[in-house]
């Protein structure tokens, strides 16, 4: 039997970053029989392995479910793999392609190493929901699909734009609520948390639940955290993403790199400091101090404290020092690839001098740091470039002899040329 804390202060913590709760009331209840009891209440979340990679945003609703998990109830992490196959509609404006069950798996996998980063890995119940729909027989569906009308399924917000609109909604997509509401009945779930886009699928679970005789789970939405643009939604395709499994300084760089205004909000729903905390720093931090703070966290969660100082350090050396920090990537270049020549300065006569001239522009892209050779000849023209620390306008420089190591830096970004015959 656990013993449970005082029922006004798990809700405190789980409500703190929380969106809604339907009901508050009912999940005051919940927790007034589990801790009379000692049972803990079952609390899931669904993530369909769509991607292969999990990123902060994704961390938001595995953070509040480690709360739970804190306060010692049970934690299902339900991995989507049936309804990954369906495809997610919400908020989309046309159907989603479906993966194939290799693809499927395949990101679910990659999902199991990056959750115990959040979750403890010993008291997690992680389940599939292939598990139970794999044994769903045709005439199951039938009875499951008479329990909700084509007129509820219309009230959900981009079923019902697209159905204004004219644009198509696919069948197989108005079984997407149907299964996920499906979800809750076949884990008896006490609580169900999902983004504020997840609502009208949350509720359906909660309407399931009634129709099969089980009591209905409460309903915990959590902020859509916003990505590196500070306005859209964070998603890997839109590229505003910050993956949880990037590296330490390209995951710290990410960070430093948002807004003094979305900081506060990403202290709110990417840690544990609490709001009292979050307002006095606001009032007496300075935002850069307060904005590496919050950088050092994030990281050291997901990799280490080590990893977050070095990588603290790495970026004060790169953007505040002018350095080349050391964990800065190299890349191998071949001379006969970016070498000069041409009628008026050819490489042999430049050999003859005692030095080897290189194309900075074709270097530039040859390390990544250009999309191509007219992208680096309009970074020169603009500053932008660094060679050795100091800015470089002409397309070409010089090597006294092979092999030789040239740090190049375009805006933010560091790289350590390492040229060879």
């Amino acid at each position: 039997m656990f013993n449970f804390a005082p029922v006004d202060e798990q809700l405190a913590y789980i409500k703190k970053g929380s969106s809604e709760i339907i009901r508050g009331s009912e999940l005051s209840s919940k927790l007034e029989k589990s801790r009379a009891s000692g049972t803990p209440l079952r609390v899931k979340a669904g993530f369909d392995p769509t991607a292969p990679d999990l990123h902060l945003g994704h961390s938001v609703l595995l953070r509040k479910l480690k709360h739970f998990q804190d306060l010692g109830h049970t934690v299902i992490f339900l991995i989507g793999d049936f309804t990954g196959m369906i495809g997610d509609p919400t908020g989309r404006s046309a159907t989603r392609p479906p993966l194939s069950p290799e693809e499927i798996m395949r990101n679910a996998k990659t999902y199991m190493s990056q959750v115990y980063k959040i979750l403890d890995s010993f008291k997690t119940e992680v389940r599939f929901n292939s598990e139970w729909f794999n044994k769903v027989k045709s005439e199951d569906w039938i009875r499951l699909a008479a329990k909700v009308t084509v007129s509820q399924m219309l009230e959900r917000e981009d079923f019902h734009k697209r159905f204004q609109e004219e644009k198509p909604i696919t069948m197989h997509e108005l079984l997407y609520p149907l299964a996920q509401g499906y979800d809750s009945v076949a884990l008896k779930a006490d609580v169900e948390l999902g983004g504020t886009d997840q609502k009208f699928n949350l509720l359906m679970g909660r309407e399931l639940q009634r129709a099969y005789g089980q009591e209905s789970q409460v309903v915990l939405t959590m902020p859509i955290l916003e990505g590196l643009d500070g306005v859209q939604k964070m998603s890997k395709s839109l590229g505003n993403a910050i993956g949880i499994q990037e590296p330490p300084l390209e995951m710290y760089g990410k960070i430093m790199s948002i807004s003094d205004e979305m900081m506060w909000r990403y202290y709110e729903l990417l840690t544990d400091v609490q709001l009292p905390e979050i307002e006095k720093m606001k009032r007496e931090s300075h935002p850069m101090t307060a904005k590496k703070h919050l950088a050092r966290r994030i990281v050291a969660d997901f990799h280490s404290a080590d990893a977050a100082a070095k990588a603290a350090d790495d970026w004060a050396k790169q953007f505040q020092k002018d350095e080349v920090p050391a964990s800065a990537e190299q890349v191998s270049v071949k001379f006969g690839d970016i070498q000069w020549s041409t009628s008026e300065d050819s490489a042999a006569s430049v050999a003859g001098r005692g030095q080897l001239g290189i194309k900075l522009d074709r270097l530039l892209v040859k390390c990544g740091l250009a999309d191509s050779a007219t992208d680096a000849t309009r970074k020169l023209k603009e500053g932008a470039v660094k060679v050795r620390d100091s800015v470089e306008h002409s397309p070409r420089i010089y090597v006294a002899e092979l092999p030789a190591t040239i740090a190049l830096r375009v805006g933010k970004r560091v790289k350590v040329a390492v040229i060879n015959r």
